[in-house]
């Protein structure tokens, strides 16, 4: 099996104790560990403090639906070229929108996927963010007022963008393989 890291994999058993129970528990919810989680664990530091930032980004309540915040990362991840994260968050985009078509379409053209024109318009920003952000002007930001996002709103976009450019670079530079797991998840209904 190919090494899912160009850096090694610590044992469980020799991680601390806070990071340890973390990775356990996303096993115990989704049935398997991303390969993210094991990836960043050999410096807990960081581990925490990655998590900590997605966490305060992707989970919170916002105006930003979940699905919505997953279709910022897969857009934006295609961009960048970053297997794991269209992998892994495509499949979370499936699950959260319930529509085993959207993390395709959103990932490989979003401008031509079904999506609404306030959510073409987030992404637009998302994009610029991502790719060029130093070109962001006032305008971009009275776009998406029209399409009736807060300033808080906008900060939750762009904050989103940036920082999966930036786990964008860390997957990439450590070829961090997508669980196989995910290449499935949301396509197909659960039997029951």
């Amino acid at each position: 099996m190919a090494a899912i890291s160009r850096y090694p994999i610590p044992p469980l058993d020799d991680l601390p104790e806070d990071v340890r129970e973390r990775i356990l528990a996303v096993q115990e919810q989704t049935g398997f560990v991303p390969n993210i989680f094991l990836g960043l664990a050999h410096r807990p530091d960081e581990f925490r403090a990655f998590f900590a930032y997605h966490d305060a980004l992707m989970e919170k309540a916002s105006g930003l639906s979940k699905a919505e915040r997953e279709m910022i990362v897969v857009a934006t991840s295609n961009a960048n070229q970053c297997q794991y994260c269209v992998v892994a968050h495509g499949a979370i985009l499936r699950v959260r929108a319930k529509n085993p078509l959207i993390a395709d379409q959103v990932a490989i053209n979003y401008r031509k996927a079904d999506l609404t024109p306030r959510q073409s318009a987030m992404l637009d920003f998302a994009l610029k963010v991502s790719q060029e952000a130093y070109a962001v002007h006032e305008a971009d930001f009275e776009t998406l007022r029209g399409h009736g996002f807060t300033d808080a709103d906008i900060w939750d976009i762009g904050a989103i963008a940036a920082f999966f450019a930036m786990s964008n670079r860390l997957a990439n530079m450590t070829s961090l393989r997508p669980n196989d797991e995910f290449y499935l998840l949301g396509r197909i209904p659960k039997q029951k």
